[in-house]
């Protein structure tokens, strides 16, 4: 029988697509989410044995345990993700992205392998040309980015580990975000016809949520030799400002408007682009492009409506 993994955060939008999959890899998987949105996303697992739910928060000593030491694998994916949400929250924001991740390493045994999804937003903003690699200094500038890279160092200096620098998610999932700035911008484009951008000349790297759920398990499969190191995870050829972003959306969405204000500013500062070289090297290889995401969120958004579906 192979291995159980323990996965915090499990019905969130990584969490929903991940879950299935690892289920039809064979592992036995115990999700502890607290379904905060309402989300509905794992019933469709719910006949699996190999699958155990708890509802109960991260953050409770007395739950963790219980469940932790079963595992052979944690994922913490358990977050308050984004800058907006954090600055909303920020005490929730450093209880449940830092100090419920340092419960897990006090709690965990050695032998207990870990794979960490951080975030490549820790660039904060990179140097105009030069490609952020694993080994660039990290300057995260939001809230959430500087939680983000402490629990990741925690993480790292336990050892037994390996951290995912994810790219900004898009495509679409059972517990789906429009929040998300490919989510975002094609539900404008369908729904709105029209975008305003500012500082548009912004730049940021892509990576479809499949692909970071296979991501996890690339790591698992290759764990005893990837462990020990930060990856960046995204599509390499999807380092887009948002001006470039909207143009790819355009080629779908003929009709679809976009213009640029001179006034105003992004209150999400980042400007990087990045290198996934390290994760390639290790034989993943992402299977979905922008265009194929574009495409999939058309569909979706003949099914959903825009207050379902956000973290804030």
């Amino acid at each position: 029988m192979k291995e159980k993994i323990l996965v915090t955060g499990g019905a969130g939008y990584i969490g929903s697509v991940l879950v299935p999959e690892l289920l039809k890899e064979g592992y036995q998987v115990t999700v502890i989410d607290n379904f905060r949105y309402y989300q509905a996303s794992l019933l469709d697992c719910c006949y699996d044995k190999k699958l155990t739910i708890v509802r109960g928060d991260v953050r409770d000593e007395k739950i963790i345990s219980k469940y932790l030491k079963e595992a052979d694998y944690i994922f913490p994916l358990a977050c308050l993700t984004g800058a907006p949400l954090c600055d909303k929250d920020p005490i929730g924001a450093r209880t449940i992205n830092l100090e419920a991740i340092e419960l897990i390493l006090k709690l965990r045994s050695s032998r207990q392998g870990v794979i960490f999804p951080t975030t490549n937003s820790g660039y904060g903003r990179g140097q105009e040309g030069k490609y952020c690699d694993e080994n660039t200094p990290l300057k995260p500038i939001s809230l959430y980015g500087r939680l983000k890279v402490e629990a990741e160092k925690a993480v790292l200096k336990e050892g037994n580990s390996i951290t995912l620098r994810l790219a900004t998610a898009f495509g679409i999932s059972p517990r789906m975000r429009l929040d998300l700035l490919v989510n975002d911008f094609v539900w404008r484009a369908v729904n709105d016809k029209y975008v305003i951008l500012f500082e548009a000349h912004f730049k940021r790297n892509y990576i479809h949520v499949r692909d970071v759920a296979m991501a996890f398990i690339h790591c698992l499969n290759n764990f005893e030799k990837m462990k020990g190191e930060p990856y960046n995870v995204g599509l390499s050829e999807a380092n887009l400002s948002k001006l470039e972003l909207c143009q790819e959306i355009k080629k779908q969405i003929p009709d679809f408007v976009f213009l640029e204000s001179k006034i105003g500013e992004d209150p999400d500062k980042r400007d990087y682009i990045v290198s996934n070289a390290k994760i390639e090297k290790t034989g993943f290889e992402p299977k979905f492009s922008l265009g194929d995401g574009i495409a999939e969120l058309q569909k979706g958004y003949k099914i959903i409506k825009r207050n379902q579906f956000s973290n804030i």
